[in-house]
């Protein structure tokens, strides 16, 4: 019955998810262009707004929750889980405050109404997977506008998305490099639930009904603790939720 249902409500879903991409393509344009990065950061979390919010043509659930007092005048890292494509926009809605950027595939940045654009001139961190070289670069760059601005960042240690809901093993390289630019940034773990159900059974039809949601957990100071410890402790924190 779910898959009958997803038949009939992916292609609304879908219409308006894209839409709003199309959409607020020239709006992120324009923003950029004549009035600078707030404007444009603005227009990027409405954006996500209307994103997270195609979750309903799918019948779907969207709860954040966030009972976590973080600063806006210290820089944080974001640590999550990452079950699909559907796990960000939520995450820039309900963030927004703290200006959170992501670590990107640079391939991202051509060819995708809205998103492409805004990891572009977003500030986050667009990397090529194959020139570790250029990627470690990048990601110190984006730590040092971190540094200046009082940005955040958004890290999927896993690697890759968890087709299961499974937490993977995360890895420690992009915290730690990030760390060393940015000592003092405070590591926010977030676990997300259930998103990797939209797309059980691939990109068409997508399930319904889905209970999505994201929890933000208790912040983790960095003090002198090792990168390798910050990050299994994020771990664990996010497997008492997800797992």
């Amino acid at each position: 019955m779910n898959k009958l249902l997803g038949y009939i409500f992916s292609p609304l879903f879908y219409l308006a998810f894209f839409l709003s991409l199309i959409i607020f393509h020239p709006i992120q344009w324009i923003c950029y262009r004549f009035f600078g990065y707030r404007a444009h950061k603005i227009s990027v979390d409405i954006l996500n707004f209307f994103l997270t919010y195609s979750d309903l043509f799918l019948l779907s659930s969207v709860t954040f929750k966030n009972e976590q007092e973080l600063p806006t005048d210290r820089p944080i890292i974001f640590v999550a889980n990452h079950q699909s494509l559907y796990d960000i926009p939520a995450l820039i809605w309900f963030l927004k405050k703290y200006h959170v950027k992501f670590i990107s595939k640079i391939e991202l940045t051509k060819g995708i109404p809205s998103i492409s654009f805004n990891l572009k001139y977003g500030g986050g961190a667009n990397i090529d997977r194959k020139d570790s070289k250029q990627a470690i670069s990048e990601i110190i760059k984006l730590g040092r506008r971190m540094k200046e601005n009082t940005w955040s960042t958004m890290i999927f240690p896993e690697g890759t998305r968890s087709k299961d809901g499974h937490v993977k093993p995360f890895q420690v390289g992009g915290i730690a490099t990030l760390l060393k630019v940015v000592p003092n940034a405070l590591i926010v773990p977030v676990a997300i639930e259930n998103s990797w159900k939209i797309v059980k059974y691939g990109t068409y039809p997508l399930r319904v009904g889905e209970q999505l949601r994201w929890t933000v957990l208790t912040p983790i100071e960095p003090a002198e603790k090792m990168p390798e410890d910050l990050v299994m402790e994020a771990e664990l924190a996010i497997k008492k939720i997800v797992n």
